[in-house]
């Protein structure tokens, strides 16, 4: 049967999206996994499937490349928004977020962020404004949740670190039972560079998530400001947030094509 599917990208993260409100066949790890792959399926950072939703407009579902499904997903997010053409509140294993459009693309509400060491999770307590853990010359990260679990270093030169191979080693540290994102980040005047190591993903040109964790990061400990641009290598996001306020990104997104996926 076939499924109708549209090709979307926030800033060179890029989504298969499969509206499945009204049936299609059960997405699984396997399935997934066939679709996002670059050679043999359709390619993706992230799967992305919308099913109907008791508490919200829709309910998103998330699978990363590597078939593990996921909480939440930002630059997917704006995708969703930017699809359905309008202000919507969409479910996410995260939580519920707010959207709505915003230019060329759209601004979400991301809720708020959580900083107990249980609530990212880690393995054991510690303190996650500086964990006192490293690897290499990546040292005392700060660990927060934004509806998935993220660390961010900062360092003098985001561009510098070789990401591809310590952000699978720190991934996948038994520190983090439920994996995590790396973020590694560089003050550039009132702004933030960064580069992100995804959980299940690798190396993406754009991660909102990663934005977020790393702009509140950044506030917390006095870096920048509110609100702040963050500089991905796929292009800039604005993340705005307060203590005891959620989280506001701003950013675009781009429909590529759609087409039919025929199993």
């Amino acid at each position: 049967m076939a499924q109708r599917f549209h090709k979307m990208h926030g800033l060179g993260n890029d989504f298969v999206i499969i509206d499945a409100r009204h049936g299609g066949a059960p997405m699984e790890a396997a399935r997934a996994r066939a679709i996002a792959d670059r050679r043999t399926g359709i390619g993706c950072d992230q799967l992305i499937v919308l099913e109907p939703s008791d508490v919200a407009d829709v309910r998103m579902r998330i699978w990363n490349a590597d078939g593990t499904e996921v909480e939440s997903c930002g630059n997917a997010t704006r995708c969703v928004v930017l699809l359905e053409g309008r202000g919507l509140t969409i479910e996410t294993l995260g939580g519920v977020l707010t959207g709505r459009l915003d230019g060329d693309g759209a601004s979400i509400d991301m809720g708020h962020p959580r900083f107990g060491w249980e609530d990212i999770p880690l393995a054991y307590a510690m303190d996650t404004a500086a964990m006192p853990v490293g690897w290499e010359d990546l040292q005392a990260p700060f660990a927060v949740n934004v509806g998935n679990p993220h660390v961010v270093f900062f360092v003098e030169d985001a561009d510098a670190v070789d990401l591809a191979r310590l952000g699978p080693q720190i991934e996948t540290d038994p520190l983090f039972p439920e994996r995590v994102n790396v973020n590694v980040a560089s003050r550039e005047g009132g702004a933030l560079r960064l580069r992100v190591w995804e959980r299940g993903a690798g190396l993406t040109q754009a991660c909102g998530t990663g934005a977020c964790a790393t702009a509140v990061a950044a506030i917390r400990k006095g870096l920048v400001q509110s609100p702040v641009e963050v500089r991905l290598p796929g292009g800039a996001l604005t993340i705005d947030w307060a203590p005891d306020r959620p989280i506001h990104m701003s950013g675009p997104a781009v429909h590529v094509f759609s087409g039919e996926l025929v199993e």
